[in-house]
């Protein structure tokens, strides 16, 4: 008999440094997890990806079991640690910070390709140019 799905819970917890602190504890606690599990289960998982910011999804079912689905780093933690800039604008469309080639853009497409939403490497540059825009960077479309 196939299990049925209780739950979906969607957050984005930094590699190989899970802890039941908030904001994952109460939300696990809340779809009945046993927290430790799945620290524990989610730092094996993650050991060689430490501290970076990885998309999760964690699949609860009826009988209290459950999957968990990474996925790559955020595209905006590429994005940034690509150009190396710590932070992005507070004012985007006003103050811009930095710029990036289309290079480097089709460089984290080609990462990213797996979790976007997009058919070819083009659509996906142009996704990215999107986080770009919302974090302050230029898009140098020219290199």
């Amino acid at each position: 008999m196939a299990k049925h799905i209780k739950k979906k819970i969607k957050v984005v917890v930094q590699g190989g440094a899970a802890t039941p602190a908030p904001p994952l504890g109460p939300a696990l606690g809340q779809a009945g997890i046993p927290i430790n599990d799945f620290v524990q289960r989610f730092n094996a998982m993650t050991e060689n990806q430490k501290g970076l910011p990885l998309p999760t999804q964690i699949i609860v079912y009826d009988d209290k079991s459950f999957d968990i689905i990474t996925k790559q780093p955020t595209a905006r933690y590429l994005i940034m640690k690509e150009i190396s800039l710590k932070k992005g604008s507070g004012r985007s469309h006003v103050d811009k910070v930095a710029t990036i080639k289309k290079s480097q853009l089709e460089k984290i497409a080609e990462t990213k390709m797996v979790d976007m939403n997009a058919n070819d490497v083009p659509a996906a540059v142009k996704i990215l140019a999107g986080t770009c825009r919302s974090a302050g960077i230029n898009v140098d479309w020219d290199s």
